[in-house]
């Protein structure tokens, strides 16, 4: 059996780190490790990992999760590589689940997996946001355009070969996206197994969220699909996401035209075609919360859309101006 390292990388998580690691604490033995990489935490991060008995390799800095998973795949041993974020509680026997699959399939070189759908975060925002990242990796194709870090296993050598997490600004918050893309292409081959479970602990504001959206997901990504041309229809690119995106973006074109009536028309127009291309999503809100939940999550699944679109001019916007050099990647 191959040897494993866990590793969790941690900035200013000493609220969720007790969860994340009491739920890997099964997972390690003699052939599997973990290590805490604390980011230059300004909390009891570190602490409360000692606390537990986890080993924790302290960084004078926070330079990010891709540095912080770097420095921990440099300083640890295992053949397989599971990294974990701080703010998940992974689910009993998903770890060797994800072993198990990498066994079993030598063709894979990762496996990566879904939350559940009970985020323990309360509130409309929180609840919303992290059940729509559920619903999208639930409805995702089992085999994988991409790699998630929020849980998921990686093969040291296909890691090695690829070069690594992007450390660079420019990738931002989708070094796992950038990961995978870079594995794809070099002819490795991934796999979303959407029963490799794990509870998001993360606490939303709709402020993070549209930060989140447009900053650390819709820019970063648009930039690494106008760089490589790739944008496979999966996950937040299928085409029921593009168009709804496109008339997410009608919609808002439309808002200081409600004055007259033809824009009034379209503006309804637009929104009903994102409810109507978001159905399935809507009615598992309604399953899982009930419909009031549900129609009040409407407005917010359009902000998101409204989010992306935004991300994705001001990409293309950039690309349209001269290139800057920007360092390479540390693997």
């Amino acid at each position: 059996m191959s040897t494993a390292s866990i590793i969790v990388p941690a900035y200013n998580a000493a609220d969720t780190l007790p969860k994340c690691l009491r739920a890997l604490a099964p997972s390690i033995g003699t052939t599997t490790d973990l290590v805490v990489v604390d980011d230059g935490s300004t909390d009891a991060s570190a602490a409360v990992a000692e606390a537990l008995n986890v080993q924790v390799l302290r960084r004078p800095a926070p330079d990010g999760p891709a540095a912080a998973r770097n420095h921990g795949v440099r300083h640890t041993t295992g053949e397989v590589l599971v990294f974990v974020d701080a703010d998940v509680e992974v689910a009993p026997g998903a770890v060797a689940r994800a072993l198990e699959t990498l066994a079993a399939a030598p063709e894979l070189a990762g496996v990566f997996g879904s939350y559940d759908d009970r985020p323990s975060a309360p509130g409309l925002v929180s609840q919303f946001r992290n059940l729509l990242h559920h619903y999208v990796h639930q409805h995702g194709a089992a085999e994988a355009f991409t790699f998630w870090a929020g849980f998921g296993a990686l093969r040291r050598d296909a890691f090695v070969a690829a070069g690594g997490f992007d450390e660079r600004g420019a990738i931002n918050a989708i070094e796992d996206v950038d990961l995978g893309y870079r594995l794809r292409a070099s002819g490795f081959r991934l796999r979303l197994d959407r029963d490799m479970l794990c509870t998001h602990h993360k606490r939303w504001t709709l402020a993070s969220m549209v930060r989140a959206d447009v900053i650390s997901r819709a820019v970063p990504w648009s930039r690494l699909v106008l760089r490589t041309g790739v944008a496979p229809p999966d996950l937040n690119l299928a085409g029921s996401q593009r168009w709804s995106v496109a008339l997410a973006g009608v919609l808002v074109a439309t808002l200081p035209l409600l004055a007259w009536p033809a824009a009034r028309f379209v503006a309804a127009a637009a929104g009903l075609g994102v409810v109507a291309l978001n159905g399935r999503f809507y009615g598992f809100l309604q399953r899982a919360r009930g419909t009031a939940f549900a129609v009040a999550c409407v407005p917010l699944h359009l902000l998101h859309f409204a989010c992306g679109g935004f991300g994705f001019l001001w990409a293309w916007g950039e690309s349209l101006l001269p290139r800057r050099t920007t360092r390479d990647a540390v693997a």
